[in-house]
């Protein structure tokens, strides 16, 4: 049978191009949260993004389920922040009897700015859809990530 395999990692860290060379790989269909989110709003969700972006990852759970059991393999790109996602996403696939592999992508904190500064500088250029990283809106993304333990972690992946 056919697999799910789900990148961790923190905003700008690679998953996004890891996720597409493991596509390639493993011949598997891609699922992106923020490829739906900037296709649906833009980059104005506004007050209802957390809870759009919750919903699509509901949605796209149940759709990765109907695609692995059509026997393509599926990759999850969207972060899994927190132990309690990755620990519920495991969970999901285990009662359906499904194998699931995550890949952690480790990057430094000085790499991590550097990428946020570099991808910014191509929002505001307009040669990259993607939302501004502002130092609020990165703090907010590290007080919420949780690094993963080893445990948690099939694939460790040294940016």
């Amino acid at each position: 049978m056919a697999k799910v395999f789900l990148i961790c990692g923190k905003i700008c860290s690679g998953k996004s191009t890891y996720a597409e060379r493991l596509r390639m790989e493993k011949k598997a269909v891609l699922l992106s949260v923020d490829e739906i989110m900037l296709a649906l709003f833009g980059l104005y969700a506004g007050d209802k993004h957390d809870e759009y972006t919750e919903k699509i990852q509901n949605y796209l759970f149940e759709k990765s389920v109907d695609i692995i059991k059509s026997g393509i393999n599926v990759i999850l790109d969207w972060g899994f922040w927190s132990r309690l996602k990755r620990s519920a996403a495991r969970e999901f696939y285990a009662v359906r009897d499904i194998e699931c592999e995550f890949y952690y992508i480790d990057i430094s904190d000085e790499i991590w700015k550097e990428r946020i500064a570099h991808r910014n500088e191509l929002v505001v250029k307009g040669e990259k859809e993607a939302y501004i990283i502002d130092g609020k809106l990165k703090e907010k993304f590290e007080d919420l990530f949780e690094v993963p333990s080893e445990e948690e972690i099939d694939v460790w992946v040294h940016s």
